[in-house]
């Protein structure tokens, strides 16, 4: 395995890293006083479309799709020190570079599953940034971590899809610029449980569709939000089905695998970002009579946090790399493993680099305590950290039953 940069990703890398410095960063300030004068949590900023116009005047552009048509061109493993690099500023940098979540699965999911007319009304405002999409699985009132326990029916009546339900966090749901949602629901009862869900696309104008409240998360209210949303009655021509009926546990497999390797990166990204200021306030700042980036404690909190991000970055380019040469199906346990170990890496560095700014760390003055909430969330979103490591051990274990050959000692020439 190689995960040396390609002279293609090295020069996005360079141009991605000062457009940071240039637009990302200063922008942030802007975007908080724009955000609060409108006083609309989900209200669109002036500077998001300024720093779109920008990011793609420079090429910085749906780095994320791998068609060169569509996207960079990039692979999944080309793509990840990228999103790493916009996970410093996780409210603007995905969304200005048109790789902002939930957009970016629902694109791959029309790119891979989607009708030429699907792809047309949704895929391609989509790709030029001119509209935003919502995912609606999760449901309120059964345990969504086992996702055969989904509730909401997709029915057919004649020439058209009907949609009973109710979902919540409905990531992109409160834009107003959404204009889609994929949504999974049950349309055969009585197949094989997995065989059992299908994805029809719902325009989010169409009669039916309440978007009932917003959903804050640890207090914060993302600008594009996470709300409930009832389907009541929703109809929807056949042909908004997407892929095959009783296809969505395959769709949401294909959507799930990639996207989890952008939410890794973006947490180790976070993770850089509380790692600069915990170095920068710790040598800035003194206690006792010296800097406190000299008190043992401190240092310890330091080498612990690098060590972990190096051994957590390593293991989420594994698992780039293994989708591009196995497919995400090939790599579901690596994709487990690094679901679990990316957001405890970013929740180990940014609590330290808090507890290093003191009061000054939980308070919204720096970006430490949105981070953290932020971080700690991903520990439930794309499924909670106990069915990922549910998954991983069952297959460990399967190397030890009876007829299996013993994996062999690592120290084995």
């Amino acid at each position: 395995m190689d995960f040396a940069h390609s002279p293609k990703v090295e020069e996005l890398r360079e141009k991605l890293l000062a457009f940071m410095d240039s637009h990302i960063y200063p922008a942030e300030a802007v975007y908080a006083q724009q955000m609060a004068e409108s006083g609309n949590p989900n209200f669109h900023p002036p500077i998001i479309e300024e720093l779109k116009a920008e990011a793609r005047t420079l090429g910085l552009w749906n780095l994320f799709l791998l068609d060169p048509e569509l996207g960079a061109g990039l692979s999944v493993l080309e793509y990840a020190p990228l999103a790493e690099i916009t996970g410093r500023s996780p409210w603007i940098a995905p969304e200005a570079l048109n790789c902002a979540a939930p957009d970016t699965g629902n694109m791959e999911v029309f790119h891979m599953f989607g009708t030429e007319e699907q792809k047309g009304k949704w895929l391609y405002p989509l790709l030029e940034g001119e509209i935003r999409s919502c995912f609606s699985m999760t449901e309120p009132d059964v345990a969504s971590s086992d996702a055969r326990n989904i509730r909401t029916r997709i029915v057919r009546d004649g020439d058209e899809w009907v949609i009973h339900g109710r979902k919540w966090f409905s990531s992109g749901a409160d834009s107003p610029r959404c204009k889609v949602g994929i949504v999974m629901g049950v349309t055969n009862p009585d197949a094989d449980p997995y065989r059992r869900q299908s994805m029809v696309a719902v325009p989010f104008d169409a009669p039916g569709v309440e978007v009932e409240r917003s959903l804050p998360v640890f207090g914060y209210h993302d600008r594009s939000g996470h709300p409930v949303v009832h389907f009541n009655g929703v109809r929807v021509p056949i042909d908004n089905l997407i892929g095959e009926e009783g296809g969505g546990f395959t769709i949401a497999q294909a959507r799930l695998g990639p996207g989890r390797i952008h939410h890794c990166m973006r947490s180790l990204g976070m993770a850089e970002r509380a790692f600069d200021l915990m170095c920068s306030r710790t040598l800035a700042r003194e206690t006792f009579g010296r800097p406190i980036a000299e008190h043992g404690v401190v240092q310890d909190w330091i080498a612990e946090s690098r060590i972990r991000i190096e051994q957590a970055r390593l293991l989420v380019l594994k698992t780039a790399w293994m989708i591009d040469n196995e497919g995400a199906k090939g790599a579901r346990i690596e994709i487990s493993a690094i679901k679990v170990a990316a957001p405890a890496v970013a929740i180990y560095v940014i609590d330290r680099a808090i507890q290093a700014f003191g009061g000054a760390g939980v308070t919204d003055d720096f970006p430490l305590a949105a981070m953290y909430a932020h971080a700690r969330t991903l520990q439930i979103a794309d499924g909670p950290d106990e069915v990922h490591k549910r998954s991983l051990a069952r297959r460990e274990l399967r190397r030890y039953e009876p007829g299996h050959v013993p994996p062999p000692y690592e120290g084995d020439v």
